[in-house]
């Protein structure tokens, strides 16, 4: 693709039409918040790439011509939506494992997969950028991403034997995916309790300020409500010990992060595994929003699989994501679809603050594609859901097989021309905000 054919006014007003369409309701309902989530956009081109999925899938458009490796099967997959450089980290699965991989599912959809592809592609070039690496070392590292990628995808798709594919745990990570896990490790649920709680009355409770808005009773009676219809969406395993779910207390919160910002959530704290109270759990409700991609993918059997964002973001992610969260679930709050998730002390994200060694950016690079692949593997016929209902590593791999030369080159030309884009974009937004002219803040 090339940069983009219009001058810098024109695309500003793209830009904001494009961010209005996104989060106009946002921006109306709590512009303080949206104004310090858009502060954060503003701080570099990667935190406005990686804040702006609604703009990547704009500039993609429908893909209803489909395009290369892409055919009936591989354009309905099961998709992260907002796959970047930022979107790895870790989290403690069903089995009590820690394990590095793809996290933040909230723009999780099905179509195409190659805009996964592209998307971290392109954040990989900003990420180069950022790091003074040149064009030739960015190319090098998305040939490696793709290289990896499509290597991995064939072993699952040739079914390759579990110890030859084993996800990065503390057992098999290397670098810096292994210090991340590590990192992980160090930290507690009673450090994560005592951040959030105090004891009062012999008994954990949610600790005034930091963020925590006091409910009234009607308030917390909705939110009880939305509670009991969250258990009901639970998988039997995970209702095996019933004392977990004792309500202790209630709090509310607000959107944070390059997310969307200004949405209400729930922090609610649970009885732990016994009476103790260093073990006590924090679940979150927050409210799911419509994924960008979905107003590219036109397919009501896809937007009609799902009973509202909340259920759309859960299913999805248990597709995306093996052994996931056994605290995930969804419900309903004021007509509006929640996700509910565990408060986890135990999710790191890969920091890229201190990779700046080629040779260590390398390493990541290429496991990043492998993690990549092992998500789109997972989201497979074996995955309980009937919307995509055939094996996606073996169509993927298919697909590939086609064009193996072209691959790579496909996703380095992408880089290289909306990593310019993306840069371009920010310093067009940066101008925007500092100038006033974003409507509503």
């Amino acid at each position: 693709m090339s940069v983009h054919p219009l001058n810098d006014e024109q695309r500003g007003k793209e830009i904001l039409a494009v961010l209005d369409t996104a989060f106009g309701e946002l921006l109306t309902s709590d512009p303080a918040a949206f104004r310090a989530t858009l502060r954060r956009m503003a701080a570099s081109a990667l935190a406005f790439h990686r804040g702006t999925a609604c703009l990547f899938h704009h500039d993609l458009g429908a893909d209803r011509r489909g395009g290369p490796y892409l055919d009936e099967r591989t354009s309905r997959v099961w998709i992260h939506g907002d796959l970047h450089a930022e979107s790895f980290g870790t989290h403690l699965d069903a089995n009590g494992c820690l394990v590095f991989g793809v996290t933040r599912f909230d723009e999780a959809y099905v179509g195409p997969f190659t805009r996964d592809l592209k998307r971290f592609a392109a954040s990989l070039a900003v990420l180069g950028y950022a790091k003074a690496l040149s064009d030739a070392q960015i190319t090098e590292l998305v040939t490696l991403y793709a290289t990896a990628y499509r290597d991995r995808i064939h072993a699952l798709a040739t079914g390759a034997k579990s110890d030859e594919v084993p996800p990065f745990t503390l057992d098999t990570a290397e670098g810096p995916l292994l210090d991340t896990l590590r990192d992980a490790r160090s930290l507690t649920r009673l450090g994560l309790l005592e951040s959030l709680t105090g004891i009062r009355e012999f008994e954990r409770r949610f600790a005034p300020g930091g963020g925590a808005i006091e409910l009234d009773a009607a308030t917390r009676y909705k939110v009880l409500a939305a509670f009991d219809g969250y258990l009901e969406t639970l998988p039997d395993a995970s209702l095996a010990r019933p004392d977990f779910y004792r309500v202790k207390d209630v709090a509310g919160r607000r959107g944070t992060g390059t997310g969307p910002a200004g949405l209400p959530s729930y922090d609610i704290l649970l009885e732990g595994h016994s009476d103790a109270l260093e073990d006590d759990v924090v679940i979150s409700i927050r409210q799911a929003r419509s994924p960008a991609v979905s107003r590219y993918v036109i397919d009501q059997a896809i937007r009609g699989h799902f009973e509202h964002e909340g259920h759309r973001t859960v299913v999805c992610r248990r597709a995306l994501q093996a052994h996931t969260d056994p605290w995930l679930g969804w419900t309903e709050l004021d007509g509006a679809g929640q996700v509910v998730s565990e408060v986890s002390p135990y999710a790191v994200g890969l920091d890229w603050g201190d990779i700046d060694d080629p040779e260590e950016i390398a390493q990541v690079v290429a496991d990043l594609g492998r993690a990549t692949a092992a998500m789109h593997a997972a989201a497979d016929d074996l995955s309980g859901e009937s919307l995509v209902p055939f094996s996606t590593e073996r169509a993927i791999d298919a697909a590939i097989a086609g064009d193996e030369e072209g691959f790579a080159p496909l996703l380095v030309d992408f880089a290289h021309a909306y990593g310019a884009r993306a840069r371009a974009d920010h310093r067009i937004f940066v101008d925007l905000f500092r100038n006033g002219r974003i409507p509503g803040l």
